[in-house]
């Protein structure tokens, strides 16, 4: 759907593919050198299986066949972006990440590449491969940033600094890869000027696209330990709709707002409840915009 105050990704995939398009999600089975101890054991404190719960079981080709059967229920005219979402998918050796893209791209439907990714896991051999992916296809790398902030990163074991995101985003930009930078607003210890400083920032590098999400409290992670214990406070729906707000008002108007909340899932989400309902935080933040005459770019500053 097209939003006249922001720039969503329903109105980029129409300018640029000519119809609508969804994401077929893929758990390639990468991992992540926060997991599996080349940094740290047990991965960021808020994550729960590196999103692999929203993925289907099986080989490449099965997974994407399997979404594409999900996709054509409810978007039967779409075409199929095929999304490597769980974990690093940069994470390996750059042979056989060119062959998991490879046999990505050749399923029936897929018309474009999306893969996620750590800023600390482009190095050069890989970039090379994401170069030659990006002449041959639509490739969008997602970065997950989060916040610009390194004591918060410090907090969530993140593993990197700022600096780190900058050279990789550089890096990519110079090889005029498309990139989308994941935010994310309820961090702990951060308050709204920390959250909008980071969109103040982002804004500035002139992404071509931002995801905002939500600090999700999932069951069995560090995280939920301490929100238990009362030491991680969880932002209200109000709040999170009057900060992302404010945040798009920063951000260039011509970055594709790819995402404007989250979701966990249900079984394992423990907190933000409201959350779950997609559709009404959505709709509370375009109501927002509208109540306050507040637009994408309106406080942009270059």
């Amino acid at each position: 759907m097209d939003h006249p105050r922001y720039f969503s990704a329903g109105a980029y995939y129409l300018q640029r593919f000519g119809k609508p398009m969804q994401k077929a999600v893929i758990d390639a089975g990468f991992s992540c050198p926060n997991l599996d101890g080349t940094l740290s054991y047990g991965g960021c404190t808020f994550c729960s299986g590196g999103s692999g719960h929203f993925t289907p079981s099986g080989t490449i080709p099965e997974q994407i066949a399997a979404e594409r059967t999900r996709i054509a229920r409810t978007h039967p005219d779409a075409g199929i972006i095929a999304y490597f979402q769980a974990h690093t998918n940069t994470y390996g050796t750059p042979e056989h990440l060119r062959r998991c893209y490879t046999l990505a791209l050749a399923q029936s439907g897929v018309e474009a590449l999306a893969i996620g990714t750590r800023p600390d896991c482009l190095p050069e051999p890989v970039l090379d491969v994401l170069s030659d992916i990006a002449e041959q296809t639509a490739l969008t790398v997602e970065l997950g940033l989060q916040t610009i902030h390194d004591t918060t990163a410090e907090q969530f074991r993140r593993g990197y600094g700022f600096d780190q995101f900058l050279r990789s985003f550089q890096a990519l930009r110079e090889r005029h890869i498309r990139i989308c930078v994941h935010l994310i607003n309820g961090l702990p210890s951060e308050m709204d000027a920390d959250m909008l400083e980071t969109a103040r920032v982002v804004g500035r590098l002139r992404p071509d696209a931002v995801k905002i999400h939500l600090l999700h409290i999932l069951r069995g992670t560090p995280l939920a330990a301490q929100w238990r214990a009362g030491r991680i406070p969880v932002l209200s729906q109000g709040e999170y709709v009057q900060i992302t707000a404010a945040q798009l008002a920063l951000l260039p108007p011509e970055t594709v707002i790819e995402r404007l909340t989250g979701d966990g899932a249900a079984e394992e989400l423990l907190a933000p409840r409201w959350s779950l309902h997609k559709t009404a935080v959505r709709n509370a933040i375009a109501r927002h915009l509208k109540y306050t005459d507040t637009w994408q770019g309106k406080n942009f500053i270059p």
